[in-house]
């Protein structure tokens, strides 16, 4: 483990008890009729260290490491983790070795400096060895690399749903939640034709996104500029932020269809029909109940089948966990969050790990500010195979554009894997 890593560890289990200790006071102090209003904002701050130490503990994994003084080594390490962890299954993409990756990388500069027209047989040759089977434009492997890694850190709810590559226009599955009829008949009595369970299918197409960011050619002919970095770094950036609103909240037109979207209701699974998420109410417009309040999460917890729970967790805003931090169980007088003070182990609530994604809705009447459940049973996420990237420099004159596209679709394909918070 790294010193910065250590320190991050420690530095947020102090925090965590100073929170105890502070929370504690309050709920003393109120309960003796004190003003508590001096500490009541000494632990917003310390809910606001938190979330900052959880943040930079999440970015000490995102960044990776690698052995100083061979930076190209290291490189090309990070590069081949990324495009390994980007694929199911991760072998669907080979390895490339050192002096592949100089000649590919080199030859992409070449192309965003020049064009294709200009390039040698050989060069041409390099760069396309990463080309999308079907005929997609030329894009380095560096840059799907560093994009899938970017795209992963930024939309967590990706690095939770199931993703899958296809090579057609949409995956396609079958949805067997039907039930056979049967019953008890003696010896000799007539048996008469039973119900036969229904199948039905899903469909989840991967819809387009685009991103065009562009450079003057006096910046391209620099030898000092790193140019796919650089296109790396606007391509993902604009694609990770469109992928983490789509998956929680598109329409399903144009877009990825967003879990919050579905319509959801207080019912049970044998009684809710097939396409509807089931809430639990928290009867507190806005917020949690005043008493008990830690009682809610339970029913969550509950409302969910055994099979799922094994590898639930929780989706919400940093807003809903900054209330929930003060929860404390009834019995025990324990708090029911806890920081993860392990390298690898992330934050929990009463023993289920914690995703935050603010795009999750804002805490507010009837809000679904709080999710639950099995994510890999629930959610699918579908990606196009390959990204394509277009160099055009005739458009707009005298800037280069260069014209990324990328096709990713999801939905929910399981409605009783997750539950969620409805705050009403």
């Amino acid at each position: 483990m790294s010193t910065e890593l250590k320190n991050l560890i420690e530095d947020q289990g102090r925090a965590w008890e100073e929170f105890k200790r502070t929370n504690d006071s309050i709920l003393k102090g109120k309960a003796e009729g004190k003003v508590v209003a001096e500490l009541e904002e000494k632990l917003g701050r310390l809910n606001s260290a938190l979330d900052q130490q959880l943040t930079e503990f999440g970015r000490s994994f995102a960044g990776g490491g690698g052995a100083q003084g061979d930076e190209p080594a290291n490189e090309l390490k990070q590069f081949n983790a990324a495009r390994m962890h980007s694929m199911p299954g991760g072998a669907r993409l080979m390895e490339v070795d050192r002096a592949a990756y100089v000649e590919y990388k080199a030859a992409f500069d070449r192309f965003c400096r020049v064009g294709i027209s200009m390039m040698s047989q050989d060069e041409v040759k390099a760069l396309s060895a990463g080309t999308d089977t079907e005929g997609g434009f030329l894009l380095p492997a560096s840059t799907i690399g560093r994009v899938v890694a970017k795209v992963f850190e930024l939309s967590p709810i990706r690095q939770i749903a199931s993703v899958m590559t296809i090579s057609g226009p949409a995956l396609e599955g079958l949805l067997d939640n039907g039930e056979a009829d049967c019953g008890w008949v003696g010896e000799t009595s007539a048996r008469t034709e039973t119900n036969t369970p229904a199948a039905g299918k899903y469909r989840i197409e991967p819809m387009e996104m685009y991103a065009a960011p562009k450079v003057t050619q006096t910046l391209l002919d620099d030898a000092g500029v790193d140019v796919d970095a650089w296109l790396a770094s606007k391509v993902a950036n604009k694609f990770a932020r469109m992928e983490s609103a789509a998956y929680v909240n598109g329409l399903g037109v144009v877009t990825p269809r967003g879990f919050a979207t579905y319509p959801t209701a207080a019912t049970a699974d044998d009684t809710r029909p097939w396409g509807t998420i089931e809430h639990v109410a928290t009867g507190q417009s806005a917020d949690f109940p005043a008493t008990n309040p830690g009682d809610k999460l339970i029913d969550v917890v509950a409302a969910v089948k055994p099979a799922y729970q094994q590898n639930a967790k929780w989706v919400t805003r940093r807003e809903v966990i900054a209330k929930v931090r003060k929860f404390k169980e009834a019995t025990t007088n324990a708090y029911i969050w806890q920081p993860g003070l392990q390298q690898g182990q992330p934050a929990t609530l009463m023993g289920y790990p914690i995703v935050i994604a603010q795009d999750i809705p804002t805490l507010a009447a009837n809000s679904l500010s709080m999710w639950f459940g099995d994510w890999e049973e629930a959610y699918q996420i579908v990606d196009r195979i390959g990204m394509r990237t277009l160099r055009d420099p005739f458009t707009n004159k005298p800037y280069v554009i260069f014209y990324s596209t990328k096709r990713t679709g999801g939905a929910v394909v399981n409605f009783e894997a997750i539950k969620a918070v409805k705050f009403i």
